[in-house]
């Protein structure tokens, strides 16, 4: 991880996805804003101080986060003034510390990931951005790809997720921009199995995107 302060209001922090691994934090969780992901914003302001003297005690911050190419994730953290921000922000006070998890050398293996888009427009739009953005290798992130109808909502179930995607982590920044993660994930497909209906089986990214190609003609 790098460290850059910009001024004493606002400051850059450069993360890999090797600084992730080795935090035991897969790229799902930390694009998810979990708990393990937010445990790992308050360990960068806890460094920060250190490092760089960027203070965060008693202040309520902004974190942005932007995935670059190169697998690289920068923040950029803001201070917020009291009562000049409305928007959602990060207020670094951490509760009890949980205890420090061991390193593992075995690769996290997921079985499913759910993302839920509130109308089928929504999943439309997302297709429709990563067509236009000429990733319809999308295909590839996943062994499996369904999508399911369940009380008016469009759930994206990727099972058996395809960590060597090569275009994993913008991925992950597009979805977030169009669908919420679901969290319990091997959970929640036994509720989608029961009750749920099945919209696409399958590869349903394929059959998304042959109806956008084909539309663009």
């Amino acid at each position: 991880m790098k460290f850059e302060k910009i001024n004493d209001n606002q400051m850059r922090v450069i993360i890999s996805i090797k600084d992730l691994e080795d935090n035991d934090i897969s790229l799902h969780d930390f694009m998810s804003n979990s708990l393990e992901s937010q445990d790992l914003f308050f360990d960068l302001l806890e460094e920060a101080e250190e490092k760089i003297g960027f203070q965060t005690k008693n202040c309520q911050v902004r974190i942005e986060a932007l995935a670059m190419s190169d697998d690289n994730f920068v923040l950029t953290i803001t201070k917020i003034k009291p009562n000049t921000n409305k928007k959602r922000v990060h207020t670094p006070s951490r509760r009890s510390k949980p205890v420090a998890k061991r390193k593992s050398h075995t690769p996290i293996e997921l079985n499913y990931l759910i993302y839920k888009f509130n109308s089928f427009d929504d999943y439309c739009y997302f297709i429709e951005f990563l067509v236009k953005n000429k990733l319809i290798n999308a295909v590839k992130v996943a062994e499996k790809i369904y999508l399911y109808l369940y009380k008016n909502c469009f759930y994206l179930v990727l099972y058996n997720l395809n960590t060597k995607y090569s275009n994993i982590t913008k991925f992950y920044t597009i979805i977030t921009e169009f669908g919420s993660y679901i969290s319990n994930p091997d959970i929640f497909i036994h509720r989608l199995n029961e009750s749920g209906t099945l919209f696409m089986k399958n590869n349903a990214f394929k059959k998304s995107f042959l109806h956008f190609t084909s539309k663009a003609k």
